[in-house]
């Protein structure tokens, strides 16, 4: 989400801000509400929808899916490579 608000904010017009025809941004899917109970069928629902997202994003022009928030989003880290147990 946070990353998607970067974007929006840097690109207004990629975003589709003043006209959205010219949206070229892909829209994030939608915040989905849980309890405690249901949170890896929730992960399971929206992992789908958030793969299109990423592979949507790092099509986009090199201006944008090269740019430094982009790049840092997708930045391999220590717990990527060993992720906890648990």
């Amino acid at each position: 989400f946070l990353l998607q608000m970067q974007m929006l904010d840097k690109f207004p017009m990629e975003g589709g801000q003043k006209d959205p025809k010219q949206r070229i941004i892909p829209f994030l899917p939608g915040k989905i509400l849980f309890r405690r109970s249901h949170i890896r069928d929730v992960a399971v629902k929206r992992l789908i929808p958030i793969d299109e997202y990423c592979k949507a994003l790092i099509q986009l022009p090199p201006y944008i899916s090269q740019c430094e928030e982009v790049l840092q989003f997708f930045e391999t880290r220590p717990d990527d490579l060993t992720p906890p147990k648990e």
